[in-house]
């Protein structure tokens, strides 16, 4: 019964987005167990070469956040920035979501959805949390502007 109850957690684990570390700070010293801190994390677009989003979160620390028991906080910021010469690879739906990220073991997320306004020849993502039950309203926005002369491929 054990195994199939840790089976279980490292699939449910294993869903997790994987991100490049930029950098953290603390914010909550604890005496047992990692700090609370705010955490930048890296995501490269898996469709849009040369764009790279800079996503900001809390992440609990103590002991629950060391055993990954935790649930961090729905709040969270993006930038996405053109960090090199934009290629597309494929066709991109007007929306979709690239990235996600578990904040607790089960029930909540952080999403990351890209949208293609065609007509200003821009990239806009958004970040947001959900909950099986309830999300959050809270949420970021950022755009990056695509040059004219790389048309976007929107299905």
């Amino acid at each position: 019964m054990k195994r199939h109850l840790l089976l279980l957690l490292a699939l449910t684990l294993s869903g997790a987005a994987h991100a490049e570390t930029v950098g953290e700070v603390d914010t909550v010293f604890k005496f047992i167990g990692p700090d609370h801190k705010i955490v930048v994390e890296a995501y490269d677009d898996p469709k849009v070469q040369g764009v790279t989003c800079y996503v900001s979160r809390a992440k609990t620390g103590g002991v629950k956040g060391a055993l990954g028991l935790a649930e961090d906080k729905a709040e969270a910021s993006i930038a996405c920035r053109q960090v090199g010469p934009i290629a597309f690879r494929g066709t991109l739906p007007k929306q979709e979501e690239v990235f996600n990220e578990r904040l607790s073991i089960l029930f909540k997320k952080l999403r990351v959805v890209r949208m293609v306004d065609a007509s200003r020849s821009t990239l806009v993502y958004l970040t947001y949390s959900d909950r099986v039950i309830e999300g959050s309203p809270q949420n970021g926005v950022t755009a990056v502007p695509v040059d004219r002369a790389t048309p976007i491929p929107v299905k």
